[in-house]
């Protein structure tokens, strides 16, 4: 880390102290981390996972339930990946780490046609290399660096592209019921954390997969959120309570609510109202 002048370091303090009460609360609010857990942190080598394997070193020593933490790294056989800096980077820092080599990078540059967006394609087999493992290791959770940002924009991906009202939940059972991911910065933003990470200099390598593609409809929607934080003091924290605040009978969803049932509701209640009535009356 940088030599930081008094005021500056202060406000690196103030800044520390900030990402881990919301990293904390986090994972009070969902319960992300019992006494045992084995969590492997999926490391990308991006500034998102770097400080969230920061936050969560340092919540372990504090914590008051005792946990493991497993770093892990896919290296997707990108051209020109730094293999060294990951396992340089875990064995100074003293965590536990695995590198899982799989050439998804090939079978990504096949699958997908020239021009078009490689994200989906990518992170499925990612996902399924890094569930297989976790089992294969015994881990109970698996810890990824998505923020604040990234539920926000997954929710407006979904709304705009995909028509439907979902994001990315800071826990969740996958379909199989084999593994419970968490987020435990879900309560980050995203200007926190490259704050965050530039000051700490970690040693951040590039996707030169996704990374690199231009027009992406995720970066389009990252651009009108900030566009909207700019304009609209407050907005984006109003949006991201609104993903805390749903109100299932204000929606159009029958699956979530029973709508055909109001009818039978509202004649019970009738019928609970004049029960009480006539009870009230022979009690006077």
């Amino acid at each position: 880390m940088q030599e930081l002048l008094p005021k500056a370091k202060k406000e690196f303090n103030k800044l520390q102290k900030r990402l881990r009460r919301q990293t904390g609360q986090a994972i009070a609010d969902f319960d992300m981390i019992q006494q045992g857990d084995k969590i492997m942190v999926c490391l990308s080598g991006g500034k998102d996972s770097y400080t969230l394997l920061h936050l969560l070193t340092g919540l372990q020593k504090s914590a008051p339930v005792e946990f493991e933490l497993v770093a892990v790294n896919l290296d997707q056989k990108q051209p020109g990946f730094p293999e060294e800096i990951l396992p340089a980077y875990l064995e100074k820092l003293g965590v536990a780490y695995h590198i899982l080599e799989k050439d998804t990078y090939s079978i990504v540059k096949e699958k997908v046609p020239e021009g078009k967006t490689t994200c989906g394609l990518c992170s499925r087999l990612r996902r399924g290399t890094l569930y297989g493992f976790a089992e294969e290791i015994g881990a109970t959770k698996i810890a990824l660096g998505h923020h604040r940002d990234d539920l926000l924009e997954t929710l407006f991906l979904n709304l705009f592209f995909a028509g439907s009202i979902k994001s990315m939940p800071p826990k969740l059972l996958s379909d199989d019921h084999k593994n419970i991911l968490i987020r435990p910065m879900a309560y980050c933003k995203e200007k926190d954390i490259a704050e965050f990470a530039e000051l700490m200099e970690f040693p951040i390598i590039p996707c030169n997969l996704c990374g690199s593609q231009d027009n992406l409809q995720r970066q389009v929607i990252k651009e009108m959120l900030n566009d909207w934080d700019k304009r609209f003091p407050g907005r984006i924290e109003t949006l991201f309570n609104a993903l805390q605040n749903v109100a299932p009978s204000q929606l159009a969803d029958t699956r979530i609510f029973d709508f055909q049932g109001l009818e039978a509701k509202r004649e019970s209640s009738l019928a609970d109202r004049i029960q009480l009535v006539d009870q009230l009356a022979t009690e006077l």
